[in-house]
């Protein structure tokens, strides 16, 4: 489909190979990424980044796992990497269990993202020109001593064949940017994002995504609101009713949910990074992680979500999974051999972020479903709280529980009414007792699809791109603020 006879040619010898040498299970996955970057910083061209890298990844089971790869796409080139996979696996047999796979559908398929624009195909010029009109309109007060946007996009073309029996093409497309200005007065600094921090917000569309994310006619209000945080109250001290803003509600995701239910961290096979995870399998179908209001799913098949594909890199189509259902924890993202272990189906989220690395379970769209209230609903039903905006600080413990967040910026609600805009606010809790304090969640209308392009994990370190879709929510009586509370 992408790339001729003579690929798929290569990857099936390779399959051949490893059916004669004996192998109980084997897959091969081509993998050839593209990425382009364009950052802009007060006014002039800071970086301007073009990458590719092709080559591919064995994995072979015989007895114990084997992985090797390479990017010697010759017969030998293919040859020598079947062989240190297997030797590789023979050496790793002497110090692991009998490997089972849970079962799958086998797939001959293809799929390609919807896009219109292909992001590899506008000019250069064309996107510098935009980015260079967003800062122009940031530039507006001579507090802001940075300025920033930025523009990116990745193009992954992957080819997928095992010993089962499955063959699998995939174009993926993702695209996305945004901007942020840092702001100092002499005394205090302060910084303002949009559409989110951390380089805004991506999709898994073409550049079309990018043109509606509006920043040209977000920009100055962005900046203004940049500066007028220097003036702003600092946050309040307390217990108080909070209320989530999509960007900052899908990193509590991320964070809360996402990484606590990857099996292998549950079953402490991978605490790198992230740490471990207190949903441990005795908890599943038993504990109660939220209020009943709160549903959350992983779903790999959600239009346009970063983290969605038509197959992961084991050969299994993408899915939509229960995670937390009415509240209860249900269910995991679970590789095949994960799946085995604690008697599920695998949840199609095992990837890898490169043709040089193992797939790890990875989170795909996590996504906490809508309710059924109206955003400004939930503010005017709010008597006392602050409404949190804009990703800017995170801790949390290694088994996922406690945890801290700051936003870039707040609002205070009195009485059902926005009272004023905060700044440096923060909030702690529990991951349980959290989830179990949401009474509100808003509707479709309100629903948004952001996309993380940067979650880490394994070791050595992949950088995987991820979804979280959420509606803005609320959560009672939640610690404000730093210091000793009231």
């Amino acid at each position: 489909m992408y790339h001729g006879a003579s690929m798929r040619n290569l990857v099936e010898y390779g399959i051949e190979l490893l059916e004669k040498e004996g192998a109980e299970y084997g897959d091969i996955r081509f993998f050839d990424s593209k990425t382009e970057n364009i950052n802009v910083k007060n006014g002039a061209v800071e970086a301007i980044k073009n990458s590719n890298s092709r080559g591919y990844g064995i994995r072979v089971i015989k007895r114990g796992w084997g992985f090797a790869s390479s990017n010697d796409f010759t017969k030998e080139g293919m040859e020598e990497a079947v062989k240190r996979a297997l030797k590789i696996a023979k050496a790793s047999s002497k110090a692991s269990e009998k490997i089972e796979l849970a079962d799958i559908e086998i797939h001959e398929d293809t799929y390609e993202t919807p896009h219109k624009k292909d992001p590899f195909k506008i000019g250069l010029e064309e996107k510098l020109d935009y980015l260079m009109d967003v800062d122009d309109r940031m530039n507006i007060d001579d507090k802001i001593k940075v300025r920033k946007c930025n523009f990116n996009a990745w193009k992954t073309i992957k080819e997928f064949a095992s010993t089962e029996g499955a063959k699998i093409e995939q174009k993926l497309i993702q695209t996305g940017g945004g901007l942020s200005v840092n702001v100092f007065d002499g005394e205090d600094t302060q910084k303002r994002s949009y559409p989110n921090s951390f380089g805004g917000d991506f999709n898994s569309r073409g550049y079309e995504f990018f043109e509606n994310l509006e920043l040209l006619d977000n920009a100055k209000e962005t900046a203004e609101e940049g500066v007028e945080l220097l003036e702003a109250d600092q946050c309040p001290k307390g217990n108080m009713d909070i209320i989530l803003n999509t960007n900052q509600l899908a990193l509590q995701v991320h964070e809360s949910c996402g990484h606590p239910t990857e099996l292998d961290r549950a079953l402490g096979t991978e605490a790198s990074y992230a740490g471990t995870s207190f949903l441990t399998p005795d908890k599943l179908n038993e504990l109660r992680y939220g209020d009943e209001r709160v549903n959350i799913v992983a779903d790999a098949t959600a239009e346009g979500g970063l983290g969605t594909f038509g197959y992961d890199d084991e050969g299994v189509k993408a899915k939509k999974v229960d995670l937390i259902r009415n509240g209860i924890f249900v269910g995991y993202q679970a590789s095949r051999e994960g799946a085995a272990k604690v008697g599920l189906e695998p949840s199609g989220n095992m990837r890898a972020d490169g043709w040089e690395n193992l797939p790890l379970v990875r989170m795909t769209n996590i996504n906490l479903e809508p309710g059924s209230w109206e955003k400004d609903e939930i503010v005017e039903e709010t008597k006392k709280g602050i409404i949190f905006d804009g990703v800017k600080s995170w801790s949390i413990d290694d088994k996922r529980l406690n945890f801290q967040f700051g936003t870039e910026a707040g609002y205070l609600v009195e009485n059902g009414e926005i009272s004023g805009l905060i700044k440096n606010p923060t909030y702690t809790d529990i991951t349980p007792d959290f989830w179990k304090s949401c009474d509100a969640i808003a509707g479709e209308k309100d629903w948004v699809l952001h996309g993380v392009p940067n979650c880490g994990k394994g070791e050595p370190p992949q950088t995987m791109q991820v979804g979280h879709g959420c509606a803005p929510a609320r959560f009672n009586e939640i610690r404000v603020g730093v210091g000793k509370w009231n």
